[in-house]
């Protein structure tokens, strides 16, 4: 596919004229343009639940959610992904990130990199990659090499796959399980697909983790059930978490968490089913660590 066939890299009608602009006139059309990609985003939703409920049902067989992208996409899918240990307390190996060009590429562009479907493939198998496991490419183009050539070896290893892309009708759609195509239109800046595109890709990232999370139990109601107390503000968290729960006060709240070795989940079993830290512990332990499911043991 030719690159100025993509609607996100035609030029928008609306922002003809931005270089003529003062401040205030291009942050409100930047804001007018922004405002499209909730819209696009709603019109995607039920293939967005597809892709949760895939993504839930991978993770419950023991599998991982590997981000794949380059750029802006690869970054945004690393920061989804090292944000949701700390979140969700699971594993740091459960939602990982393969990005072109590596670590290195998070500070300082390796656009180059993007057009090597094989270096993809290569990157993708220091990974291991088992059937249990789901794969998820993004790329606003839709068409990346290294994405592309990372999703068919996905497939190849018998590992789900999902698209987010911002084209329709995209090439990686074709190599995924569960496509997600986001038209959010041509970009403000011609083909800056950081912008709209990239706050697609975000919040679109933004459902898949935290709508899989909460389908597997990993949080109780709206509460960060399972968020490690790592510093002052979390500790905090654990604290309000614990006395809202457990309808104790600050005192009791904090005691108890002490108690359980800083682990929240531990404490609030202890505070709610009125039992010891051994107990709680063993309740967790059947229940894979889920609070709802060890409080109705």
């Amino acid at each position: 596919m030719q690159l100025k066939k993509l609607k996100t890299e035609t030029s928008n009608r609306a922002s003809a004229n931005l270089d003529q602009l003062n401040a205030l006139q291009i942050a409100t059309l930047m804001n007018r343009q922004d405002a499209l990609v909730p819209r696009a985003v709603r019109r995607v939703l039920p293939q967005v639940a597809e892709a949760i409920d895939l993504i839930a049902r991978q993770l419950a067989r023991g599998g991982r959610l590997i981000y794949v992208g380059t750029g802006t996409s690869g970054r945004i899918g690393a920061l989804d992904a090292v944000e949701i240990p700390p979140t969700f307390g699971v594993d740091t190996r459960t939602v990982q990130f393969v990005i072109a060009g590596g670590e290195s590429a998070l500070a300082r562009a390796t656009e180059a990199s993007e057009d090597d479907s094989a270096m993809g493939r290569r990157d993708l198998a220091v990974k291991r990659l088992r059937r249990s496991d789901v794969v998820v490419g993004i790329a606003a183009s839709g068409r990346t090499p290294y994405t592309l050539g990372a999703l068919d070896y996905a497939r190849k290893k018998g590992a789900a796959t999902i698209a987010v892309v911002c084209n329709r009708g995209s090439e990686m759609a074709r190599h995924a399980t569960v496509a997600i195509e986001v038209d959010v239109g041509p970009e403000l800046l011609t083909g800056s697909t950081r912008l709209k595109a990239g706050t697609a890709e975000k919040l679109v990232c933004n459902m898949l983790s935290t709508g899989a999370m909460a389908r597997l139990g990993y949080i109780y109601g709206n509460l960060m059930v399972n968020v490690r107390p790592s510093n002052k503000k979390l500790l905090e968290r654990s604290v309000s978490i614990i006395e809202h729960l457990a309808q104790v006060d600050r005192d009791v709240a904090i005691a108890a968490l002490r108690s359980a070795g800083m682990s929240v989940p531990h404490a609030l079993v202890m505070l709610k089913a009125d039992v010891s830290k051994r107990d709680a512990a063993r309740r967790l332990r059947s229940k894979r660590g889920i609070v709802r499911h060890a409080l109705n043991d």
